[in-house]
């Protein structure tokens, strides 16, 4: 340990998608990105395709997608889209933008 503060947040996050259609692809690609950008080694990301998988979706109360899940840490927060505005999705995820450091 570095000694530099306490040790970041794991973010655990669901991706939930529709099919390989080229959206629910740019939506994990874009969610990617960022979570690379800001995240590094901090996340754990499951994609759930709500065709193969639809009982996770019922069970997370899913009735859109793309849906990203922030189950971690609390509280738990939703952003519906294909998550192209990162400035959305880091408020989203309770992370400042470069616009808020």
């Amino acid at each position: 340990m570095s000694g530099d503060g306490p040790d970041p947040a794991r973010y655990r996050l669901r991706l939930f998608i529709a099919g390989s259609a080229p959206r629910s692809r740019r939506t994990v690609e874009n969610l990617r990105r960022i979570c690379t950008a800001h995240l590094a080694d901090r996340f754990d990301l499951e994609v759930v395709d709500i065709y193969q998988q639809p009982e996770i979706a019922r069970a997370d109360r899913i009735v859109a997608a793309p849906t990203l899940l922030k189950l971690a840490p609390l509280p738990t927060r939703q952003i519906i889209g294909d998550l192209s505005d990162e400035a959305r999705v880091l408020r989203g995820l309770g992370l400042p933008s470069a616009g808020e450091l």
